[in-house]
């Protein structure tokens, strides 16, 4: 019994071990901040995420999240209080793009295994061509208007997100790497493309060059403003710069990130510029002086892992969404892109432990079923 009492413990403390709260420095996950990233906390209650890359929020329910991981879709219809698989037997591996219609009636994702589309009747799946998967970003316009860029070329679908097809225009030569929609005309967008910033008002069916960006500090990424349509944010070399006339004119905001190499992928701000958020491959920075100065923001969030894109939501800008991946982004890519199995990076070591793990699990339930078989027994004999 004694032995019995000892194992058992030992179990216990095991499995109270992984059940505890988010240790946020040894996993990825969401995160949501109220007050424009001055505080943090998980939103991603009950998952231990190896790889979250891409959250976004319904415009009509701002409760209701989707959330791209490396393996799939989770969603939570409570804030982030529990979470569900979505299509777990469609949408398989990376889902770096997702994104609501605005007037969220649609969903769309782009896994590795292909383009997809919700509705009332579930998530079908698009018809896309192959070098559509894996997607760097979707942005959702009106009219049942999508557009998806792919590995580098980007994609349109006029037809809710059904079927999608190469947006001609671009030269085969060049490379578009970051996407946004500008708030208010309809086909107006904002793009990096061969590393400079560029700027559409057709439906991208042609570029003017937006003046910033060049071989030496190549344009990271390309945001829009929640709160003023006309600004647009970019990032290049560790630097951060804004324009509120299009992409007409751009200034330098504040002093470089303390991170000069990082690369930007997400930029939000306050109405006024003077608070900044920035999430990169180096975590979160924060600026409330208009970029002057920079605290990287390390309560209740990951330490030393990358950042992915941020997520606002449409009904109040001051909540913030961040997803963080333990295993670097680029990797993450490679893998979607060439379609390898995650089990692959499982080391050695690890499987061990777990299985070790495993059978004292199984020993330990072995002894205690004989030990209460033998009471039984003993108990059901003649006296």
């Amino acid at each position: 019994m004694r032995w019995l009492t000892f194992w058992l413990a030992c179990v216990v403390s095991l499995l109270a071990g992984s059940a505890s709260a988010h240790d946020a420095s040894s996993y990825g996950g969401v995160f949501r901040s109220r007050d424009l990233g001055a505080a943090w906390l998980n939103a991603d209650v009950g998952l231990f995420l190896n790889a979250a890359l891409v959250i976004a929020v319904d415009p009509r329910d701002s409760s209701h999240l989707l959330v791209g991981t490396d393996l799939g879709i989770l969603s939570s219809h409570n804030g982030g209080r529990s979470w569900v698989p979505e299509a777990r037997d469609l949408i398989i591996g990376a889902v770096f793009a997702l994104v609501f219609s605005p007037d969220g009636e649609l969903a769309v994702c782009a896994a590795a295994n292909g383009v997809f589309r919700r509705d009332r009747d579930g998530w079908l799946r698009a018809k896309a061509p192959d070098s559509a998967v894996p997607a760097r970003a979707l942005v959702g316009g009106r009219n049942d208007r999508f557009y998806l860029l792919g590995r580098s070329r980007l994609f349109s679908s006029e037809d809710g997100g059904r079927t999608y097809a190469v947006v001609p225009g671009l030269p085969q030569t060049s490379e578009m790497t970051a996407l946004a929609g500008i708030a208010g005309p309809a086909d107006a967008l904002a793009a990096v493309i061969d590393g400079r910033a560029m700027i559409s008002h057709d439906g991208a069916r042609t570029w003017s060059d937006a003046g910033f960006g060049d071989a030496d500090a190549p344009v990271d990424t390309i945001a829009t403003d929640a709160t003023r349509p006309e600004r647009i944010w970019a990032a290049a070399h560790g630097r951060i710069a804004v324009s509120d006339d299009l992409g007409s004119s751009w200034h330098s905001v504040g002093r470089s990130l303390p991170e000069p190499k990082a690369r930007v992928r997400g930029i939000a701000a306050s109405a006024d510029a003077m608070t900044l958020v920035v999430s990169s491959d180096r975590g979160i920075h924060r600026s409330e002086d208009g970029g002057e100065t920079w605290a990287q923001k390390e309560d209740n969030l990951p330490i030393h892992i990358e950042a992915g894109p941020l997520a606002r939501d449409p009904k109040d800008a001051s909540v913030i969404y961040a997803v963080f991946s333990l295993m670097p982004y680029a990797e993450v890519w490679r893998m979607a892109v060439d379609g390898g199995n995650l089990l692959a990076r499982i080391e050695p070591i690890s499987l061990a432990g777990a299985l070790s793990f495993c059978v004292l699990v199984l020993i330990c339930g072995g002894l205690a079923a004989r030990h209460l078989s033998r009471r039984r027994a003993a108990a059901n004999s003649p006296r």
